[in-house]
């Protein structure tokens, strides 16, 4: 991430932080519970430990692991050898949207979790183990990550990951097919417009009423605004939520007016 793009981001993050409302700025009874039961309740748990005593053992890890990059927007750094602490550090998402994935995933119950950008596993292992009898699918572009991931889902005894491996393009519809229908889903990859776009189209074509999907970056670049924007505007979607990091989308038709709200998290 060039100094430009840290100083651009933080300009956005500012805007949002004053612009973003809370649970009083909100009038829909199902955003309010949203934001009160699962949003605040960002109190530690019992439940998070195994995965936040696995991520203190990555980011000590001195291990290299050679990574195959599909996507863009490497936060990284350039190369194709990379510490598995700095992959820890700079590309698993922080442990306060970790608990929120556990979190979203108690409060709606899927019965089908797809991933798209597994990484070291640990977003995975917080929807996983949020609801143990959920399938749960996850792809990943880089075989050694894949690997990595897996070592990880044994560490903290999870049966119920299945894992793919490989680029999105040609993984996502055959994990797609699987799957009768992506109760939740959670795009983290990639990260371009035409991509996120097709990616969200392929899964939207398969919604259901209760779906659930997250993207992460929505304000990393422009060309993710616009994506965010376009997903907005998609017929399907009756409610998003933008909270900066990630936006939260629904396709309940008891939302009768498309609604979008910013909350501050």
């Amino acid at each position: 991430m060039s100094i430009q793009h840290q100083i651009d981001l933080a300009k956005k993050y500012l805007k949002y932080y004053f612009k973003a409302g809370n649970r009083h700025d909100v009038h829909s009874p199902f955003v309010f519970s949203l934001i009160e039961d699962v949003l605040n309740k960002k109190a530690d748990r019992p439940a998070y430990r195994p995965m936040e005593n696995l991520r203190g053992q990555l980011l000590q890890s001195k291990a290299v692991v050679n990574v195959t990059d599909l996507g863009a927007g490497s936060l990284t750094g350039a190369g194709t050898q990379r510490k598995v602490s700095d992959i820890a550090r700079h590309a698993a998402k922080p442990e306060k949207f970790g608990q929120l994935f556990y979190r979203l995933v108690q409060y709606f119950q899927p019965g089908s979790v797809l991933e798209l950008g597994t990484s070291l596993g640990m977003s995975t292992a917080y929807m996983a183990s949020a609801k143990p009898d959920a399938k749960v699918y996850t792809i990943e572009g880089c075989p050694n990550i894949t690997e990595l991931a897996r070592t990880n889902f044994a560490l903290l005894g999870l049966q119920n990951v299945q894992q793919f491996t490989g680029n999105f393009d040609e993984v996502l519809p055959k994990v797609l097919e699987q799957m009768q229908a992506p109760d939740f889903v959670y795009i983290d990859g990639n990260h371009r417009k035409e991509p996120t776009l097709d990616y969200f189209h392929q899964c939207a074509a398969k919604v259901q009423d209760h779906s659930i999907f997250i993207f992460d970056d929505i304000h990393w670049t422009p060309g993710m605004e616009e994506a965010w924007k376009e997903i907005q505007d998609d017929e399907r979607v009756t409610l998003t939520i933008d909270l900066f990091f990630i936006g939260l989308v629904f396709f309940r038709k008891d939302f009768k007016i498309k609604q979008h709200f910013t909350i501050k998290y």
